[in-house]
């Protein structure tokens, strides 16, 4: 009987042991970060983030790694790829884009185009971005690289170059597909990667347009993200939703030198989507300030170069660089440094990583941002090294 008794005893306190501690778990904000706000910002959401567009500070997030289904919000990538080529020449607004039999098939959202027909490459970024066309985007993922498998590549192989974990593309539109994911993190790496491409905005940012407007037959473009109509600011960047992903968005909104970056998934309804996005945008206006440490163009230092044409090469910002502190945290104590190696042998390579800068509070560092050759600096030839080496003697370079 006394054994009966102290069994009993012990289960009873193997139980509450075990309720404590899930009533515990459970009392632990969702959602935590490098400066996380003590309140959940996105109760409904099964993940998300917030992020600083500029810095990449994160200031909010919840269940930011777990794998999901992105569903449209995946056109992120593909309109990405589709502004780099852009940028670099590869690809002209106003190259026309043949839709494919497999393209016009595409089911879900679209703009509804027919096999042959043809789209500038203008149009059918119109018909990603507002539209949320996915026969838009395999038409498009078809121009750039044959076929929508090899654009898939092209999108894996980005998602590596930016160093994604959680994230892998079976298709350039987001319809349900076998091992097809990405995390809110990793999708606000890619947003703050295509907001460097500022002609996107263009496009995201715009509330309605036409397609096909001067034909018979024209198309109104009314944007599925309502946010860049009724959040000010707001100009970006997609929404997503299937039955597996729920409502998806990763938005964009600009104030007073701040840009932001919300990404939530699995929302239960659009409604709660976009309340706990402009919540987050709101969190953070109101709670954060920019502190510029340089200008894009702003020069920023020199480093030597041994055995090139030229002996140093000067050294500009590349875009702004900044840090994000919290209103009412005084600025002082803030100071950067620029890190540089005595010397750097050539030759040097556009865009190669010549140096850092670091930027302290106190002795504690808040960020660091790396420092790029603004140009091609070549070995130089043995006649003019021994010219140089002599010329102190000889006075001739």
């Amino acid at each position: 009987m006394r054994y009966a008794l102290l069994a009993l005893c012990v289960a009873a306190s193997v139980l509450g042991a075990a309720s404590g501690a899930n009533a515990e778990e459970k009392a632990k904000p969702k959602g935590t970060g490098k400066t996380a706000a003590a309140v959940d910002l996105a109760p409904g959401a099964r993940s998300a983030i917030l992020m600083d567009a500029n810095t990449g500070t994160i200031i909010y997030e919840k269940n930011s790694h777990d794998k999901l289904p992105p569903a449209s919000i995946t056109k992120i990538m593909t309109m990405l790829l589709t502004v780099e080529a852009l940028d670099e020449g590869r690809l002209q607004l106003t190259d026309k884009v043949r839709t494919s039999e497999y393209a016009a098939s595409m089911g879900g959202s679209q703009i509804f185009l027919e096999p042959g027909e043809e789209m500038t490459v203008d149009e059918m970024l119109k018909g990603i971005a507002m539209a949320s066309g996915n026969d838009a985007s395999v038409a498009m993922a078809e121009k750039l690289a044959g076929s929508e498998s090899a654009f898939v590549d092209q999108m894996n192989k980005k998602a590596e170059e930016l160093g994604l974990k959680d994230t892998h593309f079976a298709n350039c539109n987001g319809l349900p597909a076998e091992n097809h994911y990405s995390s809110a993190h990793d999708i606000a790496v890619i947003s703050k990667e295509l907001l460097k491409h500022e002609r996107i905005i263009k496009y995201t940012g715009a509330y309605q347009d036409y397609l096909r407007k001067d034909s018979a037959k024209p198309f109104w473009l009314v944007n599925t993200n309502k946010l860049v109509r009724f959040y000010t600011g707001a100009d970006g960047l997609k929404t997503g939703y299937t039955s597996e992903a729920k409502f998806c968005l990763s938005a964009t909104a600009a104030r007073d030198g701040l840009r932001a970056v919300a990404v939530v998934l699995g929302e239960p309804n659009t409604k709660t989507r976009n309340s706990e996005v402009s919540g987050m945008f709101d969190y953070l206006f109101s709670q954060y300030k920019v502190h510029t440490i340089h200008k894009a163009g702003d020069a920023i230092g020199k480093v030597k170069i041994e055995k090139g044409v030229k002996t140093e090469l000067p050294l500009t910002a590349k875009e702004t660089y900044s840090v994000l502190l919290r209103k009412g945290i005084t600025q002082e104590g803030i100071r950067h440094e620029v890190v540089l190696p005595k010397s750097i042998k050539a030759p040097v390579t556009a865009g190669q990583t010549v140096g850092k800068l670091v930027v302290y509070q106190g002795t504690n560092v808040l960020k660091e941002y790396e420092l790029k050759a603004d140009a091609n600096v070549a070995k130089a030839g043995w006649w003019k090294l021994f010219k140089r080496s002599t010329g102190s003697l000889f006075k001739f370079d």
